[in-house]
């Protein structure tokens, strides 16, 4: 069993050009992002802390998600998927989307079929969307 539970790309470009790439590349499979953290004002404000720019989006595709909600509930757990673009300083970006293969099989939540077949089909998504940026 693997523990890598992202799949990684590196990206030229500025933080927030970065950023726009990977919500287009998202939006091409069918995933909205419902929230954005800005991890760096975020950390400025609260502690004030000097941060790298680092963002994390919360991407949704709205029938995977309600399946899975209908199949668990608890599922909202694991819900958005995350996306973190994290500013390397050399002109390029790190970006991680979450495996949903990987959440979907966590703990119990692997022996529910639903699940399974649901995170390899978001997972199918999520690495198309990854590989456009590459």
């Amino acid at each position: 069993m693997s523990d890598t539970f992202s799949i990684d790309v590196t990206l030229a470009g500025t933080h927030d050009e970065v950023v726009e790439k990977v919500t287009a590349a998202l939006a091409a499979e069918g995933f909205g992002v419902l929230t954005t953290v800005d991890v760096k004002a975020t950390l400025k404000k609260k502690i004030d802390v000097d941060f790298r720019p680092y963002t994390i989006l919360g991407a949704c595709n709205p029938g995977l998600a309600h399946q899975a909600l209908s199949a668990r509930a608890d599922i909202g757990l694991m819900l958005p998927c995350n996306v973190t673009v994290e500013d390397n300083g050399d002109g390029n970006c790190t970006v991680r989307f979450i495996d949903p293969m990987a959440m979907m099989t966590f703990a119990s939540l692997g022996q529910n079929e639903i699940l399974k077949s649901l995170g390899a089909q978001a997972g199918e998504k999520i690495s198309r969307a990854a590989k456009s940026l590459a």
